[in-house]
């Protein structure tokens, strides 16, 4: 089997690999399968013996590169941190240098609905606010559930709550062409459903801004 096979083969085994992983650890995976492959064909196009070699070279540059962290959102961080004080939503930066808004159930929704709770505006318009005071970023929007009920309900109900984090994004004059909006379900718990305050955490939704280095 050729170097360039055995390059392709595990760039298809590295996008599989990124289906389980956490939101900033699959992005960071898909900026090294895509680094791998700018790296094996620079390497083949100028008859470099070391395509493997110069793939993983542009695994390592794809997964540091997906994301830059300037000024401009640290600064967004900063602000974030400051409206969100003492309202239990985490505001954090990711290891692939995402801002990460982690907002749980207490203040975003009521169990089973989707209209966000008074609690919750505040902190969106000032976030709306940080996203004008920096427009070169994109946001993603992931709704989350506990386990109870099913899939058929789960997965439908964390979409409308993303979307309508969204919607209240665009209302206050963010494009919607630079939101995207995902709902999980119950599939990515970050406790245990066998409690209340596990279910309690599990319900939540997770905005992620990023500032792209390419």
């Amino acid at each position: 089997m050729s170097q360039r096979t055995v390059t392709a083969v595990a760039v298809v085994l590295g996008l599989a690999a990124c289906a389980n992983m956490s939101e900033s650890q699959r992005n960071a995976g898909i900026g090294a399968v895509g680094g791998a492959v700018g790296g094996a064909v620079i390497g083949s196009a100028t008859g470099s013996d070391k395509v493997g070699r110069d793939a993983a070279i542009g695994a390592g540059v794809g997964a540091l590169g997906a994301y830059i962290w300037t000024q401009r959102m640290e600064a967004q961080r900063q602000a974030m941190a400051e409206a969100a004080a003492g309202s239990g939503v985490g505001v954090s930066r990711t290891e692939d240098n995402q801002l990460k808004l982690d907002i749980p159930s207490d203040i975003s929704f009521d169990v089973g609905k989707a209209a966000i709770r008074p609690e919750m505006r505040p902190i969106l318009s000032r976030f709306a606010d940080t996203l004008h005071q920096n427009p070169a970023t994109t946001v993603r929007i992931v709704g989350h559930t506990d386990s109870t009920g099913n899939d058929s309900v789960n997965e439908p109900l964390s979409t409308r709550r993303a979307a309508s984090a969204r919607d209240f994004l665009v209302d206050r004059g963010v494009n919607a062409g630079r939101i995207a909006i995902a709902g999980r379900g119950s599939r990515q718990p970050v406790a245990s459903n066998e409690t209340a305050s596990g279910r309690a955490r599990n319900r939540r939704v997770e905005i992620y801004v990023g500032e792209s280095g390419g």
